[in-house]
């Protein structure tokens, strides 16, 4: 007799300064379904919000959607250093928030290079976005178009359904990242 497997929900999470993309999906390692996704906005308005305010909400909305969705497990995309160093720190900053958001609500974190993310949907490490949102707009057998921030969070837990659940690795917490 086959033993059933309860779906684990996973919070997915593309962290920026000016949008945190989110995404949510109940997944069993091998099938997925597509519960909830969006983004926070939190780019700067005419009065200039600082850059404590933006983290502050960035923190408060993934705390509202953490609680109201209660997911099992939290991915999240590593910072990926190009050129601007500066703006690796600040985009660190909008993760700090993210995790901490997670961690104050007692939700396990991953997280996961983008290189890795991509490999894991769409078989390529360097695949542009536009395969990325096809991949994942496919394994979810959604139709639309997804925006570019929630259909990066997506497959961010899809990664993360595909490695933790599948059992690849162990789950890696904020002290260990998987790259």
């Amino acid at each position: 007799m086959a033993t059933v497997t309860q779906p684990l929900r996973i919070l997915g999470i593309d962290p920026g300064l000016n949008i945190t993309g989110f995404g949510i999906i109940d997944s069993d390692g091998h099938n997925s379904s597509y519960v909830h996704s969006g983004n926070i906005r939190v780019r700067k308005t005419a009065t200039e919000t600082s850059m404590a305010e933006r983290l502050g909400l960035i923190f408060q909305q993934l705390t509202k959607v953490i609680s109201e969705y209660q997911p099992g497990e939290v991915a999240v995309e590593e910072v990926f250093v190009s050129r601007n160093v500066a703006s690796a720190l600040k985009l660190g900053h909008a993760r700090g928030a993210a995790i901490s958001a997670a961690v104050q609500l007692q939700v396990p974190v991953s997280e996961y290079s983008t290189r890795y993310v991509k490999k894991a949907i769409v078989g390529n490490g360097g695949a542009s976005k536009e395969q990325v949102q096809h991949m994942v707009l496919r394994l979810l057998a959604l139709r639309g178009v997804l925006q570019e921030d929630e259909a990066d969070a997506l497959a961010v837990a899809l990664c993360h359904a595909h490695t933790c659940i599948q059992g690849a690795h162990s789950r890696r917490s904020v002290s260990g990242s998987h790259a």
